[in-house]
């Protein structure tokens, strides 16, 4: 094996660097069958956001690159918006010194429904050199953004060299976060989420931007320019989904029965019992933070909790491990909402 290829994972102790081995041995079993996809051009299904200069196709049309420089960033979007759906693509993400970096994969109608948008968020945060990407998922139901339902994780493998699946499967009755094949988070809509469940029609966007305010150790380190263009690369894009139109008068659930009935009997649309150990192995080895567990914001655990003792006792009462690390809040996206900030820098890999 070459090391150098642990080089963003800093110094791993012997035991955890066999744990990291055992693991991701066990997720390449699991997941040498891959799932049967469609992809797209990207002029097919996206467009640009903003950013200028700063939207790159490939050549084949199959892919795009997104760049942040000292002068902006940059993101594209869905051409359509859909009632539930599959959005999915390989990102490979910038490597190097990328503190302060924010990559958004996710889905949102905040465009349209400004006050009660939904919305379900991979997002990617850079760290200095030596240190591994983090990241976190996230959701928002009928404009719930004072209840952040963040979760956070590290990685199995180094992301910035090479291409990995995040997708993102939405259905009238569960949401699916997955990496590659492997499934990360599941919330499963109950009676009790109401219109906190995302339900409305919603487009697929990607961004990339500075967010030195706070990505990176509650923003202790920030966007060094000096390294500019930080570069993300998509390509083998998927969109799966019954396009509507968010204001009209039939309800996307009239119109959308048959696409969402063949969406749900997909195989992605299911966590199987393999899938789920898989799914316990990662939280148990990669999530650093979760809002189930974090008593001070939640001192009843929201409706979708399924709190499990196992993971409960790994976790301080506020969402974060018991090692390492500080609590702290922020503003997110010009104020929108708040989300806390764990300072996690000197925490190990496991």
């Amino acid at each position: 094996m070459d090391h150098s290829s642990l080089r963003c994972f800093g110094t791993i102790p012997k035991t955890h660097f066999l744990l990291l081995f055992s693991f991701s041995i066990f997720l390449f079993t699991f997941t040498n069958a891959a799932f049967d996809l469609a992809t797209i051009p990207f002029n097919d299904g996206y467009s640009h956001l903003f950013g200028d200069g700063n939207v790159v196709r490939s050549s084949d049309g199959n892919g795009v690159k997104l760049l942040l420089d000292r002068y902006t960033g940059s993101g594209f979007i869905s051409s359509n918006m859909y009632q539930y759906g599959f959005f999915s693509a390989n990102i490979k993400l910038p490597s190097n010194y990328t503190a302060g970096i924010c990559i958004a994969f996710y889905t949102s109608n905040g465009d349209v429904f400004e006050k009660t948008h939904d919305e379900l968020d991979f997002e990617f945060l850079g760290n200095i050199a030596g240190k591994p990407w983090r990241f976190q998922t996230n959701l928002y139901g009928n404009g719930s953004t004072h209840r952040g339902r963040e979760e956070r994780y590290r990685l199995w493998f180094d992301p910035t060299k090479g291409y990995h699946r995040y997708s993102i499967l939405w259905t009238a009755k569960n949401i699916i976060f997955y990496i590659d094949e492997v499934p990360i988070r599941e919330v499963l809509r109950s009676e009790e989420m109401g219109g906190e469940y995302p339900s409305k029609p919603m487009s697929l966007y990607s961004t990339i931007w500075d967010a030195s305010n706070w990505a990176t150790s509650g923003g202790k380190y920030k966007v060094n320019y000096k390294y500019a263009p930080f570069v993300v690369e998509f390509k083998d894009l998927v969109l799966k989904g019954c396009s509507v139109d968010p204001i009209q008068e039939v309800s996307g659930g009239e119109i959308c029965s048959d696409q969402n009935t063949h969406l749900e009997a997909q195989d992605y649309a299911a966590v199987t019992p393999l899938r789920r150990l898989a799914m316990r192995r990662f939280r148990q080895r990669y999530m650093y933070y979760s809002y189930c567990y974090d008593t001070i914001r939640y001192p009843m655990p929201l409706p979708e909790c399924d709190i499990i003792p196992s993971e409960k006792q790994r976790f301080k009462e506020t969402g974060r491990l018991r090692f390492g690390g500080s609590h702290r809040w922020h503003s997110r996206r010009g104020g929108r909402t708040s989300i806390p900030v764990v300072d996690d820098t000197n925490q190990g890999v496991m």
